[in-house]
């Protein structure tokens, strides 16, 4: 009697299957939803049609695994609207950052000001003089943008700007070291993020490390004893992105330069950070800048453009006119070379400084430059907005962070919304999922919001997403 109990359960779910697998509609009948309409506009019919199979298949699938429910028509739309989001939307987008950190290498590192922004808009959306000399009409170069407005800058002979500082690194070792020695310390040999290391730079390029001295300390003596007839470049690294303390020594750049000078050889200096201007009047440290390595005679410095410079991804070269023109005719150049888009968002951002109005516009610099009043009332607004949508917000002391391998262990004064009481990891995943998705940090039982990092034009979209994160959460 049980097994027949059973066999007619069975038959009967079944029938109940059947029934509701044909109340599914068609991909056709779904293709004249008015919703469907925006599918096909922003992603065409072809891959909209996919998408509607899609959720057909998904919703007989459920039902046939025993779901009593069959979706609406707008439900299926939504389903498929989904699909075609995480198919063929784009991956790149803009973010909120909330985090504290200024130059966040996963977001981007350095937003564009809007003078950069600007410039990129009226450059890429027309033809442009990027390789066509105007005054002969005739072929011209791309090495020539924003060459001025460095040497302008930094007072360097020469400039040349490329995709990455890596880049810059190995096209400068390239051209200049080819099969020679090159010394560099110990206490230089570098990693930052995403694996770059500097001697394996070097070895790419062709040029054989030669280290001397030792993790912590290395004298002037070390690199002298190290130069033979085979030596072409001494090669200082800057500790961007860590500090060595206690028991330490290294020569500075000037005593470095005069014995290159002496010795007839390079003397190189991966800056990285790319900064112009000296942070340490807002609390920071000491930071060497592009033009002070030039001014105690190294020969070419190498930095970033979307660090403490505030600009584009760029890799710029700066320094004696004669080693940069080598750089120029490398066959590496082409392959590294900067497309419009960043010579004119570098161009926009190096105007600022020449200017004088870095802080003024450029976003890194103006968060830099935020006072600690200033990020109290913001985070205090903040948080009465947060409670009044039934969050468990205060405020309180923290600290921000430059980031980007810049300023290790420096940190600025500033003020957090702490939010408590959720779900912390699941609330930070859902804040991700927002239009714009928003990125916070989590400490311990709180969910922390930094207003440093936040541009002004963000705010609204940042309260308001996470208003409506607690609504949908109820």
């Amino acid at each position: 009697m049980e097994d027949a109990r059973k066999a007619v359960e069975a038959s009967s779910n079944i029938e109940d299957s059947t029934t509701l697998l044909r109340n599914l509609p068609s991909v056709d009948s779904l293709i004249g939803n008015a919703n469907v309409a925006v599918l096909k506009e922003k992603f065409g019919r072809e891959l909209t049609v996919e998408s509607l199979r899609y959720a057909l298949n998904d919703s007989r699938s459920s039902i046939i695994a025993g779901s009593l429910l069959v979706p609406s028509d707008n439900e299926l739309v939504s389903m498929a609207a989904k699909w075609l989001t995480n198919i063929a939307g784009p991956t790149l987008v803009p973010v909120i950052n909330a985090t504290g950190v200024i130059i966040h290498t996963n977001l981007g590192r350095a937003p564009l000001s809007k003078q950069a922004q600007s410039a990129v808009s009226r450059i890429s959306d027309a033809y442009s003089n990027l390789e066509y000399d105007l005054d002969t009409g005739s072929r011209g170069t791309r090495a020539e943008h924003a060459q001025k407005l460095l040497v302008s800058l930094t007072k360097a002979e020469a400039a040349l700007a490329v995709n990455n500082n890596a880049a810059a690194v190995l096209l400068t070792l390239s051209a200049l070291c080819g099969k020679g020695e090159v010394i560099i310390s110990r206490g230089q040999l570098i990693e930052i993020g995403g694996g770059f290391r500097i001697p394996d730079v070097m070895n790419q390029s062709g040029a054989e490390l030669i280290e001397v001295g030792t993790t912590n300390r290395t004298h002037l003596a070390d690199y002298e004893k190290a130069i033979n007839s085979n030596t072409v470049a001494i090669l200082v690294a800057h500790h961007s992105n860590f500090k060595v303390i206690g028991f330490t020594s290294e020569p500075s750049l000037a005593e470095l330069a005069k014995l290159a000078k002496e010795k007839n050889i390079l003397l190189l200096y991966d800056q990285g950070s790319g900064a112009i201007k000296n942070p340490v009047s807002f609390g920071l440290d000491d930071e060497p800048t592009v033009g002070d390595a030039l001014d105690k005679g190294v020969d070419l410095v190498m930095f970033s453009g979307d660090k403490l410079l505030g600009g584009p991804q760029a890799g710029i070269i700066v320094g004696s006119e004669a080693q940069v023109k080598k750089i120029r005719r490398h066959p590496l150049a082409r392959a590294v070379r900067a497309d419009k888009m960043c010579l004119a968002a570098l161009s926009a951002t190096l105007d600022s400084y020449i200017r004088g109005r870095e802080i003024e516009e450029i976003p890194i610099w103006q968060m830099i430059a935020k006072s600690e009043d200033e990020l109290q009332m913001t985070a205090e607004r903040w948080k009465q907005e947060l409670n009044n949508a039934g969050y468990q917000a205060v405020v309180t002391k923290g600290d921000s962070t430059i980031g980007g391998g810049t300023q290790p262990g420096t940190t600025l004064k500033t003020f957090l919304v702490a939010i408590t009481g959720l779900n912390l990891h699941r609330f930070a995943d859902l804040l991700r999922k927002q239009n714009p998705p928003i990125i916070a940090r989590i400490s311990g039982d709180q969910l922390l919001l930094d207003p440093r990092t936040v541009l002004p034009e963000q705010e609204s979209d940042l309260l308001r997403n996470i208003v409506s994160t607690s609504r949908s959460q109820h």
